[in-house]
């Protein structure tokens, strides 16, 4: 198996992913930067991004990553497709295996692999992917101002993206497969107490239709043991708020994370408690989830691995 060293590995793409390889590029570390089983990350699949600075009209979600990816390789980041399949990070320098098929070992390493987040598996979900469907209500949200919505979920977080949403859709549906919640009280009485919402117990949403975009959704609603009710709502716009998965499984071994496999950061730092091994954007981010953060991070993971590097001597 074909060997090589880097200074620094980027494991991930994503604005996380990009914005080390910016940084990392300038301070001459010749990063090299693997982009993952999605290239550019889940802003890839986005269409209008509004809240990301520098862009006052808005952007579509691949420009914008082709934007990052461009400047990172201005500034000599060698970026290549592929998957780290395997990690050993038990002794420097560190070891990945590429596609099964090449060995990689390095100094430092950015973790910046993403969070995947959560679909019922519906066809429909893909069908109106970018038509209506999303997973992130901070993200989408504006779009749909005055309009209907449904949100799927019963935590605090689809609590929190359904009070989001009110705010600005005219009427907010929150899809509940249970007969109860299983957010936190306070969030429970904020949801229950908002005149735009209405909560759907135990009700499935199977399917969505429409012609150019969502216009409503299919749901059953359980009556009883063995009965149910299948009826259409009309709506503008389905979001999943069902949770994520962070992409963190081959580091698990080294890194600690929490239950649901963030990966645990030093407070304030995109340390892992690996010498000279950091995560940064959503693969360490169970609150924010946004383009912005993540960027601020992959910017914070690559100051870190500078600094490291020369206190090592290695530069």
């Amino acid at each position: 198996m074909a060997t090589e060293h880097v200074k620094c590995l980027i494991i991930g793409s994503g604005p996380a992913g990009y914005t080390a390889a910016i940084y990392t590029g300038r301070a001459n570390l010749s990063p090299v930067v693997y982009e993952g089983i999605q290239p550019g990350g889940q802003l890839t699949i986005t269409t209008e991004v509004e809240n990301f600075p520098g862009y006052p009209e808005g952007v579509t979600g691949p420009v914008l990553m082709d934007d990052l990816r461009r400047q990172a390789e201005r500034f000599g980041a060698d970026i290549r497709g592929g998957i780290v399949t395997k990690a050993n990070l038990s002794k420097a320098p560190y070891s990945f295996v590429i596609d099964e098929e090449k060995e990689i070992t390095a100094d430092t390493v950015i973790i910046s692999t993403g969070a995947t987040a959560k679909y019922l598996g519906l066809e429909d979900e893909k069908k109106y992917a970018g038509m209506g469907v999303s997973a992130c209500a901070t993200c989408d949200g504006f779009f749909y101002r005055k309009k209907t919505v449904a949100v799927v979920g019963g935590g605090d977080t689809a609590c929190e993206e359904a009070i989001y949403l009110a705010g600005l859709a005219s009427k907010v549906f929150l899809v509940v497969r249970k007969p109860y919640l299983r957010a936190s009280k306070i969030m429970q009485e904020r949801v229950m107490n908002h005149p735009n919402i209405t909560v759907l117990f135990e009700h499935n949403a199977t399917g969505l239709y429409g012609e150019n975009g969502v216009e409503g959704m299919h749901v059953v609603k359980r009556m009883g043991e063995s009965d149910e009710e299948r009826y259409d709502i009309p709506i503008d716009g389905f979001f999943l708020a069902i949770g994520h998965k962070p992409n963190s499984e081959i580091f698990k071994p080294w890194v600690k994370t929490d239950e649901t496999g963030y990966i645990i950061t030093e407070p304030d730092t995109p340390r892992t408690g690996i010498p000279g091994v950091y995560a940064a954007g959503d693969v360490a981010d169970p609150h924010y989830r946004q383009a912005v953060t993540a960027a601020g991070s992959g910017c914070k993971a690559a100051i870190e691995a500078e600094r490291y590097l020369s206190a090592q001597g290695m530069l």
